[in-house]
This record gives structure tokens, sequence and C-alpha cells, in this order.
């Protein structure tokens, strides 16, 4: 009992370790401004940028229709001028976007930024901010402000200069008299005004608007308490997902030629070594929790190697995607029987001898690593896959999640059959249709390593896997699964029995009908099942497919009064140009017919976007958490409403109002299950129905 308390301890520290470094963080940039004379001629704006792990702050590079650059915005300036642009001196890293089709620039951890300026002579003064953006895999934040004032007094260039200079300091200060005093609006409970100016400055329809206080009342609280009562955690049922995707694996190689014998075996020789029951029972489950705590050390070993945040970068990395590819075609290959892929046999010599030296729990944990290294032609590219897959959801916690999953599986029939030895006898015995799994795998295997060159092919713009092309290719893989499961293809190690078992022809039904499902795509289907794997709709030459979700107002006022009018519902979408999972969930679930159907014809659908750079007719000045925040673009002034009045800052970001401004439901944030979103729509409408 020691050793499994031992064990439960070690197990529950490596767990823990990992659970504490989960955590979202609601300000991912920390911005310090300062400011260096370095000359009586010369001075700088320094800008130190500290980033949570996981996010990344992107660099002053502009992409069209990209996400939101660094920029420096300088308000008033006398006595000095801006000397170049803004720039960067951490480098950059460069990783390319297939949201984006284009090469983002983007810091991780930290960043430094520095403006020059040129001093004119005599007393200066330099004032205005910084406007950046972060994203992790999930959100992204909306472009946030950091203010900075500097003054004092420089001599500035020689006397011959000095005219020339002056004529470009008058010129600046009759541009700066020209700007618009900022409009100082005291904003009551947090309530947000504007000005009649401001409500023209979007497209949408024109309307009369009623009191700004009426909508913007916050209603924190209330959603808060919605919340409580049963929100999707999306970051939780991902982690449940990703244990579940590791279960699933441990399942699968279980099942394989390695495993699949040991565990009659092994179970044996832990009853019949003590003679005692009692103890046999404690021998396998030590075994068993030796496996778990191997293969969740395998996982801490992966994060703690790469980081959560380089992790994240190989999703997009050409080198990695495409070394990825070549191997998993060459695990394909092995699985089919083409070779036989195992670690040297010295290694499991030398455990394995020093295993039957040593007593105890060391000689059990021992036998336990035996059984890896043993395993691994099978299991390996079961959890190379697996390890890959959870890596790039960027989590830090991810891989030793999944590998736990894998573990257990793998771990619970060593100790179910030693608590239960007469289950032994009812297992399958060892024969042809582990073999059927092994080329099963095969095929699957190809499948997913189509998806890693398609990643790398999207980077370098080769136009090889466009988005039929990628479908033709599953299609023909599928199939030809299907016709392998029903006994039209044979491979070296299969057997010559041409009994198809129930089970098989189920699964060859399945393999076949997954094939035929994909051919609509072929045309412009959105195959949600698949949208995640396949390139995005635009590589797609011929589409025949219409079924877009458009927004009825992107004014937020002028929206809320047409739905009191009409007594309608209200769906909010804070969204950005630059927020990549907006558009994933605009493509994988936006698409779906259900869900397109229920935004286009029961909601009034208000889509606003919180950097949107379109300049208010005058800023406003609001007070936020007891700080005076100044609103200068449309993209603020949404910004400043989901902040104040839902309590977020972060994007994708959907609410559900009724028309006086309240929450009908929980808010949901990125998840691409297509079910959940259809049930969080529904659930608005049935309780905007209700009252």
């Amino acid at each position: 009992m020691r050793n499994l308390r031992f064990l439960g301890v070690l197990l529950a520290m490596l767990l823990m370790g990992c659970g504490l470094a989960f955590a979202q963080m609601a300000k991912p940039v920390k911005m310090n401004a300062s400011f260096n004379k370095i000359s009586e001629t010369d001075g700088e704006i320094v800008f130190e940028a500290t980033i949570d792990p996981g996010w990344h702050m992107y660099s002053t590079d502009v992409v069209p229709d990209g996400p939101n650059p660094t920029i420096i915005k300088i308000e008033s300036i006398k006595g000095a001028q801006p000397k170049g642009p803004l720039t960067a001196v951490t480098k950059p890293i460069e990783q390319f976007d297939p949201i984006f089709d284009a090469k983002l620039h983007f810091f991780e951890k930290s960043a430094k930024l520095v403006q020059k300026v040129t001093f004119t002579g005599g007393p200066y003064e330099v004032a205005g901010y910084i406007e950046y953006s972060a994203c992790n895999d999930q959100n992204c934040t909306p472009p946030t402000t950091t203010d900075f004032k500097y003054s004092g007094e420089a001599k500035g260039p020689a006397k011959a200069e000095a005219k020339d200079e002056k004529k470009e300091e008058a010129k600046a200060e009759d541009n700066q008299a020209a700007e618009e005093t900022p409009a100082v609006l005291p904003l009551a409970d947090g309530a947000a005004g504007e000005s009649a100016a401001d409500s023209t400055a979007q497209d949408s329809a024109s309307t009369a608007v009623v009191a700004p206080s009426d909508y913007w009342t916050p209603v924190v609280s209330q959603l808060k308490a919605l919340e409580d009562g049963g929100k999707n955690d999306v970051g939780h049922s991902s982690l449940w997902m990703i244990f579940l995707l590791g279960l699933l694996g441990g399942l699968v190689a279980l099942v394989t030629p390695c495993v699949w014998p040991i565990i009659p075996m092994t179970v044996s020789f832990f009853l019949h070594r003590s003679g005692d029951k009692k103890k046999g029972i404690k021998d396998a489950v030590i075994y068993g929790v030796s496996i778990v705590i191997i293969y969740v050390a395998l996982g801490l070993i992966v994060t703690g190697i790469f980081g959560a945040s380089a992790l994240n970068n190989l999703a997009t990395n050409a080198v990695f995607n495409i070394f990825f590819f070549l191997l998993l075609v060459v695990f394909a290959a092995s699985f089919f029987g083409a070779f036989e892929i195992t670690l040297p046999s010295s290694w499991n010599s030398a455990v394995d001898s020093k295993a039957e030296k040593t007593g105890g729990f060391l000689g059990i944990f021992l036998m336990a690593f035996t059984l890896t290294l043993v395993s691994f032609s099978c299991t390996g590219p079961i959890i190379g896959f697996l390890l890959v897959e959870v890596s790039t959801m960027g989590s830090i916690i991810a891989p030793t999640i999944g590998m736990l999953g894998f573990a257990l599986a793998l771990a619970l029939p060593f100790t179910l059959f030693a608590m239960f030895p007469s289950w032994l006898k009812t297992m399958p015995k060892s024969g042809g249709w582990m073999n059927v799994v092994k080329v099963t795998l095969g095929f699957i295997e190809l499948a997913f390593a189509l998806k890693f060159l398609s990643v790398a092919d999207l980077t370098n713009d080769w136009r090889l896997l466009d988005r039929e092309t990628f479908l033709a290719l599953w299609i023909v893989i599928f199939g030809l699964l299907g016709v392998y499961l029903l006994g039209g293809i044979k491979f070296p190690h299969d057997d010559d029995d041409r009994h198809i078992g129930v089970f098989r022809f189920f699964l060859a039904l399945a393999s076949l009908s997954f094939a035929v499902y994909m051919v609509p795509g072929l045309w412009g289907a959105p195959l949600k099942a698949v949208s995640a794997f396949a390139p995005p709709m635009k590589t797609q030459d011929f589409n025949l497919y219409d079924n877009e979700v458009k927004p009825k107002f992107t004014d937020y006022d002028a929206g809320m009064e047409y739905a009191r009018q009409h007594g309608l519902p209200v769906m909010i979408d804070f969204t950005g140009y630059g927020c990549v999972n907006c558009r994933k969930m605009e493509a994988a679930v936006w698409v779906d017919p259900t869900v397109a159907s229920i935004m286009n014809n029961d909601y009034v659908l208000i889509q606003l976007y919180v950097d949107e750079r379109t300049p208010l007719a005058e800023p406003i000045v609001v007070n936020e958490n007891g700080q005076e925040r100044k609103l200068r673009t449309v993209g603020d002034k949404w910004s400043y409403l989901q902040s104040n009045k839902f309590g977020a800052n972060a994007q994708p970001f959907y609410v559900l109002l009724d028309n006086k401004g309240m929450p009908l439901a929980p808010s949901y944030s990125y998840d691409e299950d297509v079910s959940k979103y259809v049930d969080f729509l529904r659930g608005g409408l049935k309780k905007y129905k209700n009252q």
C-alpha cells in the first residue's frame, strides 16, 4: 500500500503542476512607455511590452484585411518632429497564416519598439498613444492603447537649420489647431454616451435612436448569473475532448498485435509470481499506475522542451508540417506491411534484464517501461499523431491530458484482468483481425498526413492541394479503406480468410459512406465534418454554394431600435477584422444551414468590429474602472460597449439580448461545435418567447 500511495502522490503532483500552468489572462499585454533624451537634437520614445504565455502581439507590418498591427499616433507635438516610423527593436516572429493567406509578424513573451524624434530647439512636448492587439489560439483582444506625454527642453540643431525647423514647427502647430478638442462625456453608472454625428458614422439603416443609456446599461451581473447557471466552459470542454481523444488512441493501441497478446501473459505472471491473489492485484495496479506515470511524464517532457507558444507555432510551420507528413506516410507504409519499425533490441533487453534483477516497485516500474519499448512499433504512430494534434491547440496542459487518457486506456485492462482473472478466458484470441486494425490505422494515418501537407502547401502558396484536390484524395483513401474491409484488397500480412465479420462490415459501410458524403464538397458544399482538416473554401476553384450569413446592422443603437420596433430578439457579434477565430467560426459554424436559418430569420444580427478604425466625429472621454479612457474610433466605442456592458474584452464574443438590451442566454465564445451553437441560439429564442 505504501507503493500505491507513493504512486498516487507522484501522479497527483504531475497533474497539479500542469493544472497550475493552465490559466487565462484578461490583459495579456503589459505595455510600458518611457522617453530617452539621447542628445540635444535627438530623443526616442521607448515602448516595452510583456506578453503572457500562449499569447502574441502583432508587429508594425500592415497586411491587407489582416490582423491589427501595432501603431503609434502622435496627437500633439511641439518643439520636435517624428524621425522615421515606429520601429521594432525586437525581431518579430514570421509565420504564414492560411486564414489571412499572408505572412504575419508578431512578438511573443516580450517586445521593444522605438519611435525616434528630432528636437527643433527650445521647449518640447510630445503626446499621443500606442495601439496594439494580441491573440491566442481562441481569442483576440480589441485594439488596446497606452497613452504617453513627455516634455522638456533641448537646444535643437545648429542655427543654420533653425529657420527651416521653425517653419515645420509652425506648420505642425497649424495642423494641430485644426483638430477638435475631445468631448468629455461623464457616463453615470458606466452608461456610454455618444454624439449625434457619431451615430451617422455607420453604414446602417437610418432610424431614430433612443437615449443610449437604455441600451448601454451594464448587464454583467445578469450575464454572470446565466453563465453560472450552465454556461458551456469552452476551455474545460476542449480539455475533455483532448482527454477523450487520448482515451480513444489508447483503446486502439490495446487491440494492436504489439499490446493485446501481452495482457494475458503479464496478468498471469503477476498472479502466479506472488502466489497470493491480493499481492498479485496490488502488483498489477502498480504496473498500471506506472504506465500512466510514464506516458504523463512524456506529455510533460514534450511541453517542457517546446513550451506552449512553440507548440502552437508548429501548427503553421512549413518545415515541421512537411516532416510530419513524411513521417506519417512512413508509419502508414509500415502498417501496410512494407517494413517493421522497432526500437533497438538492446534497449528492450537492457530494461528487461534490469527489471528481472530488481524487485518491488522499481522492478514493476521497469516492466511497465519495457512494455512501452516493446509496443513502440504500434503505439508510436498513435502517440506521435496525438501529441502533435493536441500540442498545436495552444494549451500548455493539452499534451499531458492527452497522454493521461491514452495511458488510462492502455493500463486499465492489466488491472481489471488481475482483479477478475476469469475474464481472461473471454478475451478474443490473437489472430488476423489485429492486422486488419493495423492496416485500418495505416489508411487513417495516410489521410491525416495530407492535413499536414496541406498546411505546408498553404504556407508556400504551391497550390498543390486546393480544397477539391484534398477532398478527392480523401474520397479515394476512405473508399479504398471500405474496399479493404470488405476483402477487396490484400496486404502482405493479411490472412486468406475471406470471412467478413459483422463489425468489420459496418466499419466498411461507415468508411464508404464517409467517402460518398465528401463528394458534394468537390462542388463547394461546406462539409462541416471535415472543415477543420480541409483547406479553406477560398482555395476552391468551383463553388456552387451560397448561404452566407450577413449582419442586418453594424451600429448597435440603430440595430437595437430596429429590434424594438419589430419585436425581435438581438444577437450581438463582437468581432474583428484581425480575429482569426472569428473567421473560423464563420467558416465552420455559420455555414451550417440550421445556424444560418436561425441567424438570418429569427434574430437581428448586429456585427460590431472592435478594430474598426473609422474615426468618431469627435473623441469621447469615458471613465472606466476609475480611469479616464479616450474613445477615438468606432472600434474603440464597440470595445468599450463590450467591456462595460458585458464585462468581456476578447473576440469572438456572441451574446443574445431581448430588444431592451437584457441578456437571454449565457454568452458564447470560440467553439466550433455546431450542435452547441444551435442550442445556444435556440435557448435564447425560447426564453424570448416565454417573456
